[in-house]
């Protein structure tokens, strides 16, 4: 029986990928101090705060992949140092964002990375992460760069601030469209796809990202999926700007606007994953989402996106 070391395992991404190695019949542990939640059934948690140099005394024995998903360089380095000579395969999730530019379309693997100069900053850190783990690991080591990773449950609130915003009526407040995309993977897609890399033992560099589309036809079919008929109000982005409205993410932000001089970053190339075959489609992921923002209330308090108050002003002040 195949031997699955994930350090993490109760939080979002890190416990869809310890049950979906659960389902495929692995005997999985989880490394975590358990405060994001709990291991999912089957897996065995050894409750551990990382940050000990005891962490891992309970976790010495011989495994067929290890999963990091901290990009801390106090958590990765100590994690290598004690398990990498065990581990016949290592899986460590970095990013998309280690990448230097954001204006090349379709950029593969080959692009160029930041140099890690402040460990501080996440693109750094994720750099720093990446290359020490290759020292420690060479031809063993699954670098995945993920894009932007949606699904039910994502605590970002990004992906579903769009169909939670579609459940509601009233004009909907969006960016200028054109020469915009949204380029997503599916958390359940993301973690099957690593179980998969693991189970055979897939080396080297991939950007794990999904199809990029133009961001007219995401909204259209976010729109569907939550039975919207209502009026899309594009506002340009100096508008926007001027409203102190925040691209991307967080608190006063539309989210996945991004500045067109950095609209490439939703433009990856993501053959090498896409030719896994592991993808759902569009429709499926956003009645996923939309669903789960349904359940949990769109009219939540969110982490990212305009509240409705604060929308409308804006649609009022901009016509």
């Amino acid at each position: 029986m195949r031997r699955v070391l994930v350090l993490g395992g109760t939080g979002w991404l890190g416990r869809e990928i310890a049950q979906r190695a659960v389902a495929e019949g692995a005997e999985v542990t989880c490394l975590a101090r358990g405060e994001s939640g709990s291991a999912p059934d089957g897996a065995h948690l050894v409750p551990a705060d990382r940050m000990s140099p005891q962490a891992y005394d309970d976790a010495t024995d011989e495994w067929d992949d290890v999963i990091e998903l901290s990009y801390d360089p106090r958590l990765v380095g100590p994690a290598l140092d004690a398990l990498a000579s065990n581990a016949a395969h290592w899986t460590l999730v970095s990013s998309v964002s280690v990448y230097s530019r954001n204006d090349e379309p379709d950029a593969d693997e080959s692009a160029a990375v930041v140099e890690p100069r402040d460990t501080s900053d996440y693109a750094d850190a994720k750099v720093a992460a990446e290359r020490l783990s290759l020292e420690h690991l060479g031809d063993r080591l699954l670098v995945a760069r993920p894009g932007l990773i949606v699904g039910p449950g994502d605590p970002s609130d990004r992906y579903g601030y769009w169909p939670a915003r579609f459940s509601r009526t009233g004009p909907a407040l969006v960016p200028t469209t054109a020469g915009r995309f949204v380029q997503a993977i599916d958390v359940s897609d993301l973690a099957s796809w690593i179980e998969r890399a693991g189970h055979t033992r897939l080396s080297g560099v991939v950007n794990a990202v999904g199809e990029a589309l133009p961001m007219a036809e995401f909204l259209r079919a976010a729109a569907t999926v939550a039975g919207y008929d209502g009026e899309l109000v594009e506002v340009d982005d100096e508008a926007l700007l001027t409203h102190e409205v925040n691209y991307w993410a967080g608190p006063r932000s539309l989210p996945l606007w991004l500045p067109l001089s950095d609209a490439a970053f939703a433009q990856r190339s993501g053959a090498a994953y896409l030719a896994s075959g592991i993808r759902r489609s569009l429709h499926e992921t956003l009645s996923r989402v939309h669903a789960d923002e349904v359940a949990r209330g769109v009219d939540r308090e969110r982490r990212a996106g305009l509240s409705a108050v604060d929308e409308q002003a804006i649609i009022r002040a901009t016509r």
